[in-house]
């Protein structure tokens, strides 16, 4: 008791006689005032609550956490009375009459607490708590600093009530709210995404409270992954508070809310006030942790003060072992205060920011649902992904860096304060330097900041680029455009490293000044200690400084980057503000879509005037009257841009009206012109969401002829559809669409030429058994240039430049003359031929009638049936690839000699660092050394060891440039010399996400990685070395703990290794539906199933973020335990110091050793995350040589191979034997064909859709090889000779005619080879000059991404204008014209025989007219040659191509005899 009894020697009656605020008597005083002032709210709050009887009166029931730190109260209270009552009996001292009242109040104030702790019987009481325990422990906190201060040293009965203080604030924030597992009440917690229950969940919302603190609750996981791989499926679901959709509806809310409020002068912005009021509270903990961090890092230096103090005191023999024992005392608990208190602040902040980042994609998305037609303009599908990949992503880390940034200028501010108690006026001269330092930070940010900037907008477009080449890969390839495309991204690759060689330069400098800023720091405060003589140039005083200017360091470093990323989050929070202010689709101005079937007609629209831009001087759509009935079937027709499509848009209410109304009543499917296919399998893109209804589904297939495309399938209708639908035909894509609307089972059905694709009997065939029979009684609105079908229909709507020209039955339509008539004429001129060279046939033909459907679909999809799916699941690596990736990056670049380089200047500036600390060590201990000498070969030492780091720092930058120059080129040569099966099966993202995020952590992390953790391993070893020198047996704490470190780390490694590598295979499929549903949302939104893909989205970004959230969890596990056991060796050395004999270490090595061990913790920490990061970073490497070592084409130039520049002279073209299969053991796709293409002809490819007509042109431009016999062109073996040569000479236009960003010159002519007078001359011939000529630009005029500003008609005619520049002797048509009317395909037709006479000829069609007049006519059918002939002599017999033909006339010969019948009249 003798020992308590020193506790209160102060508190005598001589502090209330005698009140001097300044004394610690009359402070504890003041404090036990304010409690007992607290004490009496409390109890009088009890009384009233009791006297109330208030039904809310039950106490609920307390946690386990709450009795134990009240029972810890009431042992403290214990042992107060215990003293007043000893004292009381005593009373051997006059001037301690008054000690036993202290400690009876001090016990009572304490038995009080353990009261209100388990007792608190109303939400207000809670709130009284709370506010009595916070104003505790801070009054408490001041007091105890203030000792320490002073006195160096503080009582362990003072430290146990500290940390109790600790745990009462503790238990107010979990009054308030948080560290609670938030219950949900069942009938909320049902599932959002109409799925079971996940059962599991996350083992965050299970855990006690040290399980919480410690991260302890991720044991599960990280044990299952060191146990084994992980896979996806083994990552636990996150809680549902940090799920997206609960994110989601606390953003809106605040969203909307501010929308009310805000005023049309209010510019602030809505989105960061929105995240300001959603996440506001969780961030005043985040707050709380990031200032306890502050506090305990600010007084470390502080206890090294102490310490040396106490070393020196110990030698002059003025101390004892008490002080020494009560400041390792101190130590213990600023390091753990530190650890928890950072690791939960970065935690917390991070989660804070997956919330955030979740709510704010799922924001841009929904927006994205609801953009108007315009708005979607402004803001293209690779726009919306940049601003949910890139903006919404950066929200990520927002909060942490917010944290940094006012907690870094605390820090500075604390640093300087405790420095200025330190040595006093001595550090005014050295806040210049440290003033100059930090302001050239900011200029040196901002240029940093410009060389970012530009390099994101320079990435960006190089991005753009790329992505749009790798959508029109197969046009780039048959043009062999690939090395224009390739230098084109090359170009725009040079101008972004340009930006990034200057800010890696950049931060070579930066790095030098980090370092530089210090040394000039520290000597220009000991100057000024020398010179105003305000402290002694000391142990003390020197390690001191030193540890408050390491604690210095980094504020000033981290706050110019905080500011630097704030502003690119404000530009991230501008942007994002800008999309989600923009216009919606606003379907309340008289365009009502009604699902009810309550008015007479399905669609009425009264005085519609319609405009896509509102800039446009004349409306798209002009005085629009329509009234189509239940059950109509009313058909579109129209010359090309005549706004068909637009029409279909004005019904969906995708087109902004100017005047009039649009009533819709019942539901709606459409289907698109140009195929819209969600990348799964066909099954998903038919069922399109709705539930399996197996009737509905085969039929649907049935009528939509694609029963037996499935069956030949190689998963039947589980096969895996690639990105966009790259692996079907056209045909295909077309049905399968049209077959998800059938399933679809809508009231209304618009359909936008869903026939150009196919070929002309499955055309009749989808006609009359799909809209005629399975949609007979539905309302149907068909835009078609097929005009045999146009007799089948209730009502035809002709239209004119935006204007319905006429409207009636086929009969008055044809009276009326005109437009209509042109269309019609056009189309029988067409079959007028077909009917001279087939009279006999014709007839022959219609008494068999129709091919069964059995006949008709025996094909086969010749890109589907590959044996296994043909897009595959990404390939990753598993377990540990050890160093061997990491070796391949340095010898990849050829970088070995810049490593020995770095390694050599790191060595070296560590050394010079350790001599010039050891200088001060030993020079303070010799008399002789003046201040001069002592502070000058310091400072010399010190600035030599910062030009080391220039020299190590900028072998880094060179070693990163060079590795990124090394891999960049190699990854963009395999892919363009990748051949056309990769990009098939590969989809768009997959490559993208290689090109973006992996290449930009080649170019800014992994260099710096690997200099940091060869260095830093360095410097932790001289580090424990130096300890070691100082006082060896701390080797017998450090040598296990950094084994056990290791061992740590390779548990945790194990996992986040594959938590890493699955988050690289999460993040694609985000970005890609959010692009995907830009792309169709026309169609998504015509289908009415936003809410289902808005829920399909939340899934996979809850599936993305839960990857993070374990990655960061998974992290600050690892750190708080290999911070526990380096602060182990830390406190051994600390107690070593204090425990060996008197005069054994002096107090120069005593602060030379403690300010090192103090770094040790934070060196390891650094190295641990940093060594953590780079295993993580080289997985990228290891992505990118994936597609370095991808299979590569045939050379592109065979120079002992090269043809005659006059090659093919003549044109002639022989198959001999040709087999075709896409895989190695795959089925072939064309079996043993032989014929021959004779120079000059004209040869009519034609077969079902799927037969292999194009696979057959795929294998003459040899975009794929064959397995057996061969191919001659004019006699040469198209495989003897290079890719180049061969298609250079080779012309087509493809099925998918192919636009790029750019200028209607560029995408005539991309490789710059004719004159203005040359293009002008080939737009005259595809009749695109007038519509040119009348654009203000004429030749530059813009073409947008992928050509979205010219109708489909109008792109197919520019890929016909590029074939008349090139002229070659081969050309091949590949459905050619499917998307233009009959009238401008008769004229194009005309302009082709007469442009082409003496060339080799080639069509693909579907359109019978087309091929009818070629010299020879090919049937493909499963994939083999049925019939190659004259097409005069295929008519006379009963051959596939007659009975083809007859399918054709049957369903225009009713046209043209109704047409006659009406002449005749």
């Amino acid at each position: 008791m003798a020992y308590f009894g020193n506790i209160i020697d102060d508190f005598s009656g001589i502090c209330l006689k005698d009140f001097d605020f300044t004394s610690f008597c009359s402070q504890r005083t003041t404090i036990d005032a304010i409690n007992l002032l607290f004490i009496c709210v409390f109890y009088t709050s009890m009384i009233i609550s009791l006297m109330r009887r208030n039904s809310q009166c039950g106490s609920p029931s307390k946690s386990r956490f709450f009795i134990l730190v009240s029972i810890c109260c009431a042992i403290i209270s214990i042992v107060f009375y215990s003293i007043g009552l000893r004292n009381l009996i005593a009373k051997t001292d006059n001037s301690k009459q008054l000690n036993w009242l202290a400690c009876i109040v001090r016990g009572f104030i304490w038995t009080s607490l353990a009261v209100s702790l388990l007792v608190q019987r109303l939400k207000w009481i809670k709130i009284l708590n709370s506010v009595w325990w916070a104003c505790s422990c801070v009054l408490a906190s001041v007091l105890n600093i203030e000792i320490l201060f002073k006195k160096q040293a503080i009582e362990i009965f003072d430290i146990i009530q500290w940390f109790l203080h600790f745990l009462l604030l503790f238990c107010a924030f979990q009054n308030l709210g948080y560290f609670v597992s938030q219950s949900v009440p069942q009938s909320l917690s049902e599932p959002l995404l109409d799925q079971e229950v996940d059962t599991k969940q996350t083992g965050l919302g299970r855990a006690n409270f040290l399980s919480k603190l410690t991260f302890s609750w991720i044991n599960s996981l990280l044990s299952l992954g060191y146990s084994k791989s992980l896979v996806l499926e083994d990552i636990p679901s996150l809680l549902s508070e940090d799920e997206a959709n609960l994110g989601y509806q606390n953003f809106m809310h605040a969203w909307e809310s501010l929308v009310r409020e805000r005023s049309k002068t209010n510019t602030k912005n809505l989105v960061l006030w929105s995240v300001v009021r959603t996440h506001l509270k969780e961030n005043i903990l985040i707050a709380f942790w990031a200032l306890l961090r502050t506090f305990a890092v600010s007084v470390s230096p502080l206890i090294l003060y102490a310490f040396v103090n106490y070393s020196n005191s110990r030698d002059a023999k003025n101390t004892n072992l008490k002080e020494g024992l009560s400041i390792v005392g101190f130590l213990i608990l600023s390091k753990v205060v530190e650890s928890l208190s950072q690791r939960h602040w970065f935690f917390y902040s991070r989660r804070s920011g997956l919330r955030m980042r979740s709510a704010l994609m799922v924001a841009v998305y929904r927006k994205q649902l609801k953009l108007s037609s315009s708005a979607r303009r402004r803001h293209s599908a690779g726009e919306i992904v940049n601003y949910i990949a890139v903006d919404a992503y950066r929200m990520g880390e927002f909060p942490w860096w917010f944290h940094i940034a006012w907690t870094s200028t605390l820090q500075l501010v604390l640093s300087i304060g405790i420095l200025f108690g330190v040595v006093g006026v001595g550090v005014l001269p050295g806040l210049v330097p440290l003033l100059i330092c930090g302001l050239i930070n900011f200029p040196f940010a901002k240029i940093l900041q410009n060389c970012m900037a530009q390099f994101m907008i320079s990435q960006d477009e190089r991005l753009r680029s790329t992505s749009e080449i790798l959508n029109s890969m197969k046009i780039i390839k048959l043009q062999s455009w690939e090395d224009k495309f390739k230098n084109l991204v090359e170009n725009l690759r040079a101008k972004e490293f340009i930006w990034l060689s200057k800010a890696q330069i950049m931060k070579a400098y930066g790095s030098f000044l980090y370092w530089m800023s210090p040394t000039i720091v520290s000597a220009v405060v000991f100057l000024g200690c020398a010179l105003f003589n305000s402290a002694p140039l000391n142990a003390g005083t020197i390690f001191t400084v030193l540890a408050m200017l390491r604690n210095l360091g980094e504020p000033v470093r981290m706050i110019p980057e905080a500011l630097s990323i704030m502003i690119q989050v404000k530009v991230s929070f501008d942007r994002l503000n800008t999309i989600l202010l923009d216009e919606e689709l606003d379907g309340s101005d008289g365009n009502r879509r009604n699902i009810n079937r309550s008015s007479i007609n399905a669609v009425e629209i009264q005085a519609g005037n319609f405009v896509w831009d509102h800039e446009s001087v004349s409306p798209t759509l002009r005085d629009l009257n329509l009234e189509i009935k239940w059950g109509q079937k009313v058909a579109v027709c129209g010359p090309v841009g005549a706004g068909k499509s637009s029409l279909l848009y004005a019904v969906l209410g995708e087109v902004p009206k100017i005047s009039g109304t649009v009533n819709v009543c019942g539901t709606i499917a459409y289907v698109s012109q140009t195929s819209w296919i969600q990348g799964g399998t066909v099954q998903d893109n038919i069922l399109f969401g709705k539930p399996m209804d197996k009737t509905r589904y085969e039929n649907a297939i049935k009528v939509c002829a694609l029963d037996k495309d499935i069956e030949d399938f190689s998963h039947g209708d589980l096969t895996e559809i690639g990105q966009r639908g790259i692996n079907m035909s056209g045909g295909q894509k077309q049905r399968i669409q049209l077959a998800r609307a059938v399933y679809n089972d809508a009231d209304i059905y618009l359909l936008d030429d869903p026939f150009s694709a196919v070929d002309a009997h499955t055309a009749a065939i989808l006609f009359n058994d799909c809209v005629m029979t399975a949609l007979r009684e539905k309302t149907v609105i068909l835009v078609t240039h097929q005009v045999e079908f146009l007799s089948e229909v209730d009502t035809i709507l002709v239209m004119e430049d935006g204007k319905v020209t006429q409207s009636g039955n086929y009969e008055n339509l044809l009276t009326a003359g005109t437009a209509f008539e042109q269309l019609v004429r056009a189309h029988k001129e067409a079959i007028t031929e077909l009917d001279q060279n087939n009279e006999k046939g014709t007839h022959k033909e219609e008494s068999q009638g129709y091919l069964t459907k059995n006949q008709s679909e025996g094909e086969i999809s010749t890109e589907g049936k590959l044996g296994v799916q043909l897009t595959q699941e990404e390939e990753k690596q598993i377990g540990d690839v050890g160093w061997k990736t990491f070796w391949d990056y340095i010898s990849f670049s050829r970088g070995s000699l810049m490593l020995c380089w770095i390694m050599l200047g790191q060595s070296a500036f560590i050394a010079l660092q350790t001599a010039s600390m050891f200088w001060l060590a030993l020079a303070i201990e010799v008399p002789k050394i003046t201040s001069a000498i002592l502070i000058g070969v310091y400072a010399l030492i010190s600035f030599s060891s910062a030009g080391f780091v220039y020299v190590r720092s900028l072998f880094t930058a060179h070693l990163g440039l060079k590795a990124s120059t090394a891999f960049f080129n190699s990854f963009t040569t395999a892919i363009f010399n990748a051949p056309m099966l990769f990009f098939d099966s590969t989809p768009v993202g997959r490559i993208l996400t290689r090109a973006s995020s992996d290449l930009s952590i080649l170019d800014f992390d992994i260099p710096y990685s690997i200099t940091f953790v060869a260095s830093v391993g360095l410097e932790i070893m001289v580090t424990i070395c130096i300890m070691a020198l100082v006082t060896w047996p701390v080797l017998i704490v450090a040598i296990p703990a950094m084994v056990a470190s290791k061992y740590v780390q390779g548990y945790y490694q194990a996992s986040a290794r594959e938590l890493m590598r699955i988050n690289g295979t999460t993040k694609a499929p985000v970005m890609n539906f959010a692009a995907e549903t830009s792309l169709g949302v026309v169609t998504v939104r015509a289908f009415n199933m936003t809410e289902i893909f808005f829920r399909n989205y939340l899934k996979l970004v809850d599936t993305d973020a839960a990857l993070f959230f374990h990655s960061n969890v998974a992290m600050e596990w690892l750190v708080l335990r290999i911070e526990a056991l380096q602060n182990l060796t830390v406190i051994t050395s600390a107690l070593l110091l204090i425990i060996v004999p008197q005069g054994y270490v002096t107090s120069g090595l005593v602060g030379l050793s403690l300010s090192y061990a103090f770094s040790l913790t934070g060196s390891q920490i650094f190295w641990t995350r940093w060594y953590c990061n780079l295993l993580n970073y080289i997985i990228s490497v290891e992505r990118i040589k994936q597609f370095i070592h991808l299979p590569v084409e045939p050379p592109a130039i065979l120079e002992d191979h090269r043809p005659p520049s006059s090659w093919p002279s003549k044109g002639r073209i022989d198959l001999q034997a040709l087999e075709i299969r896409y895989r190695p053991n795959a089925p072939l796709v064309l079996k043993g064909i032989t014929c021959t293409f004779k120079e000059g002809s004209r040869v009519g490819v034609v077969g079902r859709t799927g037969s292999g007509k194009s696979t057959l042109i795929s294998a003459l431009f040899r975009l794929v090889d064959p397995a057996k016999g061969y191919i001659l062109i004019d006699g040469i073996n198209i495989c003897s000779i290079g890719l180049k040569d061969l298609r250079m000479k080779l012309s087509i236009i493809p099925q998918e005619p192919t636009l790029f960003k750019g200028s209607i010159r560029t995408n005539l002519d991309p490789l710059g080879l004719y004159s203005d007078d040359e293009i002008w001359e080939a737009l005259e011939k595809c009749q695109l000059k007038e519509t040119i000529s009348r654009l203000p630009n004429l030749l530059d005029s813009s073409v947008s991404d992928e050509g979205g500003n010219w109708s489909l008609g109008q792109r197919q005619l520019f890929c016909l204008g590029r074939v008349l520049l090139k002229r070659n002797r081969i050309l091949v048509l590949d459905e050619a014209t499917a998307s233009i009317d009959s009238a401008t395909d008769a004229i194009l037709q005309q302009i082709i025989r007469q442009e082409f006479v003496e060339c080799t000829v080639i069509t693909v069609a579907h359109r019978v007219p087309t091929v009818i007049d070629s010299d020879m006519v090919m049937v493909l059918s499963y994939g083999k040659l049925v019939e190659y002939e004259e097409p005069s002599r295929l008519m006379e017999t009963n051959s596939s191509f007659s009975k083809l033909v007859a399918e054709y006339w049957s369903s225009c010969r009713k046209n043209s005899s109704s047409n006659l019948s009406r002449q005749q009249h």
